[in-house]
């Protein structure tokens, strides 16, 4: 749906529909998941998060705000948002996260 809002040139709409399922997720999905791995799981999941998926939640968050924060769009902006998506996959596929300790 935000794709197609953007293709037509709505991209007020388009940026608020991605924003609020990413902040859907994060406030309604992952709390949900927390709870069922207590009785689906083999073992339960916690909130204790590794630094580097923080520190990635808070460029995340950072982009977010420059992209969103004027209210227009161009190709470069798109092309930076692809780069910054890239580097971050290509860490995290690289760099093994370690378990928070208990």
């Amino acid at each position: 749906t935000a794709i197609s809002a953007a293709m037509k040139n709505r991209m007020d709409l388009s940026l608020s529909i991605a924003i609020g399922s990413s902040v859907q997720v994060a406030l309604f999905v992952a709390p949900v998941l927390v709870l069922a791995s207590l009785f689906i799981g083999p073992s339960p999941m916690d909130f204790a998060f590794p630094g580097g998926l923080v520190l990635a939640m808070l460029l995340a968050v950072l982009i977010t705000g420059q992209v969103a924060g004027d209210g227009r769009s161009d190709w470069l902006k798109g092309a930076q948002l692809l780069a910054v998506y890239v580097i971050l996959a290509l860490t995290f596929f690289f760099v093994p996260i370690v378990p928070a300790s208990h």
